[in-house]
């Protein structure tokens, strides 16, 4: 902390001097955005002559350290923000009207954006029914899985309903040492909250209240771990980059969580598998039930700072709402936009060759208005760090002990990692000011 402190000062105090010309700035952690948008901006300032528009990368998580500085000393803040999901939260700590993004929550239902949205979208970036930011995407999840393994091994995806059902074929075709039913990491929590989030569960409930100890989290605990632990697993992880690449040219894993972004991934980083891999909707967790989830995400914010607001939102919509700019962005990056009026666009219907000929943007839009909502806190990065600790303690006692005394150790790790939330959350007078 002193040393991101210390660099942030540094940097501030280089920024002082310095003039801006431009009438709006945006920074972005995501390279492919800027990308995109710089394909878009020469139609907005047609519109708006005289205008200009400086686009910033600013890396990972580099966003929140240097806006948050920004922020404090009320210097160099740009007028609109693109910030991960995971950090979003730590923006809306204290009073609402020292939030440094604007709320945007009347321009959002008086210009119809709330109806043409995926509504689950606006809950990461919503503290005390204030929404503050765009959401980016919606982020659906699927299966991906190798198709020419699949068949091989004569299993019906059509068939498999359930988790339940995938499990049960899982452990029949699962050989330790050769292959496994899917990459499940037992450390990591990504494919945990897909989980967790499928079951309409999460880290937080709609007041910012911590649930990670409710019995929604505590079933997806003892339901997720005999799945990547003990003697009838059926999910394993070996990391990502070759790793990731040479296990999935290999066979493996048969089946991977894939939200929309990640097949562009898979796309870049394994071609040879192209032309033998495809899609499922995820197995629900009861007949009948959900069968998506949800995996990462960006809003777009506009800081207390930009001197025309107007022009910052007219901004937004240009790319966030362009349906042509969308679309051939979707061909790119696989990415689905949030708003509904937009996947009527030829584009997601194109069948796709690397998997299987599939048409990959309506498998996924198709399952993007069951998206659940993911709803945040100032304290999400500690709550994610809490269950991971829970995870690996409730992975190494299944190994050690089984189903002996499992139950009451689950309930005993997640009581522990929502006790340690709570007492920061405590700290906070203002946290539920308004809630």
């Amino acid at each position: 902390m002193a040393g991101l402190a210390i660099a942030s000062g540094v940097y501030l105090a280089a920024r002082r001097g310095q003039k801006q010309t431009a009438d709006l700035r945006l920074w972005t952690f995501a390279k492919p955005h800027a990308d995109a948008y710089l394909k878009m901006l020469p139609d907005f300032l047609q519109k708006h002559s005289g205008k200009s528009v400086d686009i910033q990368i600013v890396a990972g998580e580099a966003v929140t350290s240097r806006l948050q500085a920004a922020f404090w000393s009320n210097l160099d803040v740009p007028d609109l923000v693109e910030v991960e999901i995971s950090w979003a939260g730590s923006f809306f700590r204290g009073r609402l009207e020292s939030i440094g993004f604007r709320d945007l929550t009347e321009r959002i239902h008086q210009t119809g954006l709330w109806e043409r949205i995926v509504q689950a979208r606006f809950a990461p970036y919503t503290t005390r029914g204030r929404i503050f930011g765009i959401p980016h995407d919606v982020h659906p999840v699927m299966l991906a899985y190798r198709r020419d393994l699949i068949e091989q091994l004569r299993i019906d995806v059509d068939a498999i309903r359930t988790w339940d059902e995938f499990v049960e074929i899982g452990r029949r075709v699962t050989v330790p040492s050769k292959r496994f039913m899917m990459e499940l990491p037992p450390a990591g929590v990504s494919s945990f909250e897909v989980m967790l989030f499928q079951r309409d569960g999460g880290y937080f409930d709609p007041q910012g209240n911590c649930t990670l100890d409710n019995e929604i989290a505590i079933a997806t605990m003892k339901y997720y771990v005999p799945l990547v632990a003990g003697r009838y697993r059926i999910g394993n992880d070996l990391g990502g980059g070759q790793i990731f690449t040479r296990a999935l040219e290999d066979g493996y894993y048969l089946f991977m969580v894939a939200p929309d972004w990640r097949t562009k991934v898979i796309e870049q980083d394994v071609p040879k598998v192209g032309g033998r891999m495809a899609l499922m909707p995820l197995p629900a967790f009861t007949p009948g039930g959900r069968r998506t989830s949800t995996w990462g995400g960006t809003m777009i914010g506009i800081t207390k700072r930009c001197a025309d607001p107007d022009l910052a939102w007219e901004l937004i919509m240009h790319l966030y709402l362009n349906k042509e700019a969308l679309a051939e962005q979707f061909r790119h990056t696989n990415i689905l936009p949030p708003a509904r009026d937009l996947w009527d666009h030829p584009a997601y219907d194109e069948p796709r060759p690397f998997w299987s000929n599939q048409p990959l943007g309506r498998l996924y839009a198709n399952l993007a208005p069951q998206t659940p909502p993911q709803y945040t806190s100032p304290y999400i990065g500690l709550a994610k760090a809490k269950l991971s600790e829970a995870l690996i303690a409730c992975v190494d006692y299944y190994n050690r002990y089984g189903e002996r005394g499992f139950d009451g150790f689950v309930r005993q790790q997640m009581a522990r990692a929502a006790s340690e939330v709570r007492r920061q959350m405590r700290r906070n007078p203002y946290l539920h000011e308004n809630a």
